[in-house]
C-alpha cells in the first residue's frame, strides 16, 4: 500500500466522507486539494468540511486566506509538497482530497511555472463561452477555438497576468495512488440540486453578505460557485430564487467539466462507483483496491 493516497471526483459525491474513514483507519492526515476551501469564511458553497466531521484527523490547507489574498496553483504546489514531506516524515500517511484537478497535477507531476510563478486562476468555474469573452477583453482580434479549454485558459491567464502556465513533461514526482468516486449522471445532478437547497437552508445567502463588497474585486468571489451568482442579484437584475438555479446549473456544469479534466489528466485513476445506501460498501471496496496495491 502507498503512503499517498489521492481521492478526487466531481462534487457531491462523497469525497470528503471517504477521506475520513480511510484516514481513521490508515493513520493519515488530509490535504485540501479544493481551491475555494483554501478561504476562510467561504464554508457554505464550498461543502468545507466542520470541526466536528473531521473527528480529530489533522487537515491541512483550509482557511490559510482570506478572500481579498490572492493564492495561486504554483502558491498550492509549493504548500501541498512541503505537507507532504512534513506527513510522511511524522510516518503518517498522506491523504490528497479535492475536486480541483490543476491543484493536485501541479503537485505532484513535474509542472513548471514561468519565473517560478503560477497563474492566479485555473478557471474551472467558467464556460469556455465565459474565457473566450473575457480575452476578447483584451485583444478582440485573437483567433481561438471556443472548445479548446486549455489554450483559453492559458492565453486568459497571460493577458491578466503575463505568466503562462507551463508543464515540462507528464511524468509524476510521488508514488500515489489515485482514486475516485462517481455515480450515475442523473443521481449527482440530483444530489447537487439538493445540497444547493440545503446550502440555502444553512444560510448561504447570510454567508455571501458578509463578503458582497469582495464581490467585484477577489478572484475567489468572482469564480467560485455559489458566490459569484449573487452579484447580479445584488445589482437588482435577478431575484433570489434565479440565484439558487443559477447555483444549480453552474455545480452541474462544473461536476461535467470535473470528469472531463479527471479522465484526461489521471489516466491511471480508479475509479468507484458510491454506493450512498451502504457507504461503508463503497468504504471496503476502495480498502481492498488500496491494500492490494
Amino acid at each position: 500500500m502507498k503512503d499517498i493516497i489521492v481521492i478526487m471526483g466531481p462534487t457531491g459525491v462523497g469525497k470528503t466522507k471517504l477521506s475520513i474513514m480511510l484516514a481513521k483507519k490508515y493513520n493519515a492526515e488530509i490535504i485540501n486539494a479544493d481551491s475555494m476551501q483554501i478561504y476562510k469564511g467561504l464554508d457554505i458553497a464550498t461543502a468545507k468540511i466542520t470541526n466536528e466531521e473531521m473527528e480529530d484527523i489533522k487537515h491541512h490547507l483550509l482557511d490559510i486566506k482570506d478572500v481579498n489574498e490572492n493564492y495561486t496553483v504554483y502558491d498550492y504546489q509549493k504548500d501541498c509538497r512541503n505537507k507532504i514531506k512534513e506527513i510522511l516524515k511524522r510516518n503518517k500517511k498522506v491523504i490528497i482530497v479535492g475536486g480541483t484537478g490543476l491543484y493536485i497535477k501541479a503537485a505532484l507531476f513535474n509542472y513548471e511555472f514561468s519565473e517560478n510563478k503560477a497563474p492566479a486562476n485555473n478557471y474551472d468555474e467558467l464556460t469556455n463561452e465565459q474565457l473566450l469573452s473575457e480575452i476578447k477583453k483584451y485583444n478582440k482580434e485573437i483567433d481561438i477555438h471556443i472548445n479548446n479549454r486549455k489554450r483559453l485558459v492559458r492565453y486568459l491567464n497571460k493577458y491578466e497576468s503575463n505568466e503562462i502556465i507551463t508543464d515540462k513533461k507528464d511524468e509524476i514526482l510521488y508514488d500515489a495512488t489515485f482514486i475516485a468516486l462517481t455515480t450515475s449522471r442523473e443521481k449527482l445532478y440530483d444530489r447537487i440540486n439538493k445540497r444547493v437547497d440545503e446550502m440555502i437552508n444553512i444560510g448561504l445567502i447570510y454567508e455571501v453578505n458578509k463578503y458582497k463588497d469582495y464581490l467585484k474585486t477577489s478572484k475567489a468571489m468572482q469564480t467560485g460557485i455559489g458566490y459569484k451568482e449573487f452579484l447580479p442579484y445584488y445589482n437588482n437584475e435577478i431575484s433570489i430564487e434565479e440565484v439558487v438555479e443559477n447555483i444549480k446549473k453552474n455545480s452541474r456544469h462544473y461536476a461535467k467539466r470535473q470528469y472531463t479534466f479527471f479522465k484526461n489528466q489521471f489516466p491511471n485513476i480508479n475509479w468507484f462507483y458510491t454506493n450512498f445506501e451502504n457507504f461503508q460498501e463503497t468504504f471496503q471496496e476502495v480498502c481492498d483496491y488500496l491494500e492490494q496495491n
